[in-house]
């Protein structure tokens, strides 16, 4: 009986980004399989499902890799930050690549890389028995390697602090991805929510730019509207919209519609009874 290899699941993001094309993504904060599949079907790359701020359990989040995982769509899950467990269970899940929010040091971003790649770019404990490594059926050290070649660590810049160490913490070894988080970084400077503030804007052009000069990718949040500019600039990864927004403005269309409507007959009503009294 021949026997049967296995291997890791290849990650979209890190194919399109590797080809030098753009990789788009979406923020998922509703804890549901099904929303997180709806989205995999749109032709989005990647989901972004988060457990730094959405009270989400892990049961939830695996199905939600599941429902990304039967389309071909990789899982990125933001984590809470704490220990290395809790940066590497999403990967062991097979979630494609973890984001960590609020990269503080250029000493607070090499922890991180210990904790999420395997020798010789950190020292990720190693399992191996769960989805990522095919419940042990992808040899040791085929393992290491193709989980440091398609899974991947994205690290927020989101603060003041790391700025002046930027350059150093974007040269790291074992990095993969660095991502700009505008809004928190608005209240860092202390002017939350002033998108037009010129350091908001300096920032985000310095993270892509040596991004591209030391070979890593850069990703943020952007629009229909900016997504050029930022691809301009730079930027590789971009996400776009959330669930909730979506549904929010689906369901205001809806209502506003039905408005109109009701507007449209009280009018009509209005218009036939004058006509009925009119001399």
């Amino acid at each position: 009986m021949a026997k049967i290899t296995y291997a890791m699941r290849p990650s979209r993001v890190l194919q399109k980004l590797r080809a030098g094309e753009i990789a788009y993504a979406t923020k998922l904060n509703l804890g549901d399989a099904r929303a997180a599949e709806i989205a995999a079907m749109s032709g989005l790359d990647c989901i972004w499902t988060d457990m730094e701020h959405v009270p989400n359990d892990w049961s939830v989040v695996e199905k939600q890799i599941l429902a990304a995982k039967a389309h071909g769509v990789d899982t990125i899950v933001r984590v809470a930050r704490g220990g290395y467990s809790d940066y590497i269970r999403p990967l062991e899940m097979d979630a494609t690549g973890i984001m960590v929010p609020h990269i503080m040091s250029a000493a607070d971003a090499k922890a991180v890389i210990r904790s999420t790649k395997f020798h010789p770019l950190g020292l990720r404990p190693v399992d191996g028995g769960n989805a990522d490594g095919a419940y042990c059926n992808i040899d040791f050290t085929e393992y290491l390697r193709q989980a440091n070649e398609q899974r991947f660590n994205v690290l927020q810049i989101e603060d003041v602090e790391p700025l002046d160490e930027l350059e150093d913490i974007i040269a790291l070894p074992g990095l993969d991805m660095i991502f700009f988080g505008p809004g928190d970084f608005s209240q860092s400077i202390g002017a939350p929510g002033q998108m037009d503030h010129p350091l908001i804007g300096e920032t985000r052009k310095k993270i892509a730019e040596l991004a591209v000069k030391h070979g890593k990718f850069a990703g943020t949040v952007g629009s229909t509207g900016n997504a050029e500019e930022l691809v301009a600039m730079g930027y590789r990864f971009i996400s776009v919209g959330a669930d909730v927004i979506a549904l929010t403005q689906y369901f205001r269309g809806i209502v506003g519609e039905l408005h109109k409507q009701d507007a449209g007959r009280v009018r009509s009503v209005y218009a036939d009874r004058t006509e009925e009294v009119a001399p």
